[in-house]
């Protein structure tokens, strides 16, 4: 018996039915979580439970996360996935739901957040008031690098229309949100969450969403985690603002 999903689910209230549903599985499936401790679910399901029932993973499946111990540089690698696509919307509410520093979403279009994530801009918006700090950087939609990369894509929504999207979005929150124009990420897509990070590099002639992507949490200085802050950082100060910035500082 896994005692610890078990009582999680009490305390939550929550039935095998109510879980199955938010988790998209079948009941029974659910029913073999609990009255087979061995049985751990697949990576995408674990998250799914862990945000339902406002638990941590490891306590619900403490196996899992031993098995997911690495040492070296490696270390900082939590998941790797083929496709950005492939990430669970669970793991993205997930990581945005539980920052309380940063959020920073340095896609070149940042497009798809705004379809996936129901309510991102309220998200955003309560996130900032409670001092976190929001940040975007996006390319230019009129620049040359843009329109390049357009005739390298070759889809009917073009790059520059995914970008006017976010900012439209962004400037419906009035200022609470700071964002800046950069072409220094065009290949490549950096999302922070405090000490949690979602990377892409993106492939030429293919759109963001079949790019390979990287789950990564901070365990060291100077790591990989720590790389790409930095790279961050830099776009930030080299960026143009879209708007006056509610920090204003890099």
């Amino acid at each position: 018996m896994n005692e610890a999903l078990r009582r999680a689910m009490a305390n939550a209230r929550m039935t095998d039915r109510e879980l199955a549903e938010r988790c998209d599985v079948d009941t029974k499936t659910v029913g073999r979580w609990i009255t087979q401790p061995g049985r751990v679910p697949h990576a995408r399901h674990r998250w799914a439970v862990a945000e339902a029932l406002k638990e941590d993973e490891g306590v619900l499946w403490p196996d899992a996360a031993k098995t997911a111990i690495k040492v070296g540089p490696n270390r900082e690698i939590a998941e790797v996935f083929p496709y950005r696509s492939a990430v669970p919307a669970s793991l993205w509410r997930t990581l945005i739901t539980r920052a309380e520093r940063e959020l920073t979403f340095a896609g070149y279009t940042n497009y798809f957040l705004w379809l996936e994530q129901a309510r991102f801009g309220t998200a955003l918006r309560r996130k900032a008031e409670r001092g976190c700090r929001v940040r975007f950087v996006v390319g230019d939609p009129d620049s040359e690098l843009t329109r390049s990369r357009e005739r390298d894509e070759n889809v009917p929504l073009t790059l520059s229309t995914r970008i006017r999207v976010t900012l439209a979005e962004l400037a419906k929150l009035d200022g609470a949100v700071a964002a800046r124009f950069s072409d220094g990420h065009a290949y490549l897509s950096v999302f922070r969450f405090d000490d949690a990070m979602i990377v892409t590099p993106l492939l030429p002639y293919s759109v963001g969403h079949d790019a390979p992507t990287l789950y990564l949490r901070r365990h060291q200085n100077d790591g990989m985690f720590d790389r790409f802050a930095t790279h961050v950082e830099e776009l930030w100060t080299r960026g143009r603002p879209v708007r006056e910035d509610p920090d204003g500082q890099a």
